[in-house]
């Protein structure tokens, strides 16, 4: 039986320690969500007299932070790849940065932009065998296991799940152990219009498809109709409640992939207590690193892949803007793109962006032109299908003027005759 070797064999210890093994310009790397390490970036926040330029590279953090805010200038500085709840105002007031990416290009960024880099993550306690699981997540950290040193901290919540997240304790620089409370997402209230939307989608999913949601309430309202489907995949970038309930259903079985056959692949989890307690040692749901997940090379070797995202506009030439809203930054572009591109090159794939016809003001989400100052996620190139409670747009391989006609017609009917003079005057009809 062979000994566990290095400093982290010794066992837990206190979570200041992470600051031993930070040098000045050290890049610390930390998990998406769920995985974020809270106790070791407390830490950090505690002991930043301590610290020289270091950055924490993370996305979508979701608990407002000193260090986000900028309060302590030259010493702890965010660096953001995805706006979350904690980072939008910061953003605003350019207390921090904001790095546009592909999810699925996440580690060869980090690998290009960072030097000095340690990863600081979430993990279930170790095992017999001295291997943690950073549990929720693999993302981009995982991506970096046995390339850079880790501290982590253990939750005795955590999960330990399976895949290509595992690390032994001789890997690790550190770890401390603590006992609280995941981070959660809910999808709360019933809106109608999502049911629209999702009905419209799940009659042109065919069984055996290989499934890909995003978060939010369509796409679990989705998971929630094909429950009566069969063997169908799932190769998805999140795992979310309704995905675990997809697979409860006998509905996902994966018999039908081509890669990880009978294995439910995702690089992060996110949801409730529920799914994490059903994710404990379950060994259909594999989770793998970013650049594997959402290569859209990989994606496309499956058959049948069905992407269903979200989008905040649309312009009337089938260009999404995702990650602006009323031309303000909100998010990022996340793994969007990487799966409308892995469908679009997959034997029968579909991809669907999903969207209100009108925000809660009553303005329309399809526009003649996007609103001044939004980006574009996902080029109409790539755009196959949009789809909002009045209907499907399916607008690849068709015309400018093909496009808007249908665009019009799934838009709010209090908005069609309006679109429809604007399209005239651009030319488009």
């Amino acid at each position: 039986m062979n000994a566990v070797v290095g400093p982290a064999a010794l066992g837990p210890v206190p979570a200041e320690r992470l600051l031993d093994h930070i040098q000045p310009g050290t890049d610390v790397i930390a998990p998406i969500l769920a995985g974020e390490p809270e106790s070791l970036v407390d830490a950090l926040e505690a002991g930043n007299e301590r610290l020289s330029h270091v950055r924490i590279h993370k996305m979508d953090p979701y608990r407002d932070r000193a260090y986000i805010r900028g309060q302590f200038r030259d010493r702890l500085r965010h660096v953001d790849y995805y706006l979350g709840p904690g980072s939008r105002q910061a953003y605003w007031d350019r207390a921090c940065d904001l790095v546009p990416n592909h999810f699925s290009e996440m580690p060869r960024l980090l690998r290009e932009n960072t030097g000095n880099r340690i990863v600081i993550a979430g993990a279930s306690l170790p095992d017999k065998h001295g291997y943690f699981s950073l549990g929720t997540n693999a993302d981009y950290c995982a991506a970096f296991i046995g390339e850079a040193p880790f501290f982590l901290e253990a939750n005795h919540q955590m999960p330990r799940t399976h895949g290509l997240n595992q690390i032994h304790i001789s890997q690790v620089a550190g770890w401390t152990e603590v006992n609280r409370p995941l981070y959660e997402r809910h999808n709360m209230g019933d809106d109608p219009r999502d049911r629209a939307i999702a009905e419209h989608i799940v009659d042109r999913i065919p069984d055996g498809a290989c499934v890909q949601f995003g978060i939010g309430k369509t796409p679990d309202k989705v998971a929630e109709l094909l429950c009566g489907h069969c063997g169908l995949g799932v190769h998805t970038e999140v795992f979310s409640d309704g995905l675990m309930r997809l697979v409860r259903s006998g509905a996902a079985t994966g018999e039908g992939k081509r890669q990880q056959r009978g294995k439910h692949v995702t690089t992060f989890c996110l949801g409730s207590r529920e799914l994490y307690d059903w994710l404990d040692d379950n060994p259909a749901v594999m989770l793998m690193p970013v650049d594997l997940t959402n290569d859209p090379r990989r994606i496309a070797e499956e058959r049948n892949v069905v992407s269903i995202n979200a989008t905040t506009e649309v312009d009337l030439m089938g260009q999404a803007a995702s990650e602006t809203i009323a031309g303000r930054y909100w998010s990022s572009s996340g793994g969007q793109t990487d799966f409308a591109r892995g469908a679009m090159y997959s034997e029968g794939g579909q991809a669907f962006l999903v969207t209100h016809a009108a925000t809660s003001a009553g303005r329309s989400r399809i526009r003649v032109q996007l609103t001044p100052g939004s980006v574009v996620t996902t080029l109409k190139n790539t755009v196959d299908h949009v789809v909002t409670e009045h209907g499907v747009a399916r607008l690849r391989g068709k015309s400018l003027r093909e496009r808007a006609k249908a665009l019009i017609a799934i838009a709010a009917p209090e908005h069609r005759e309006e679109l429809t003079r604007g399209a005239e005057a651009a030319g488009l009809m």
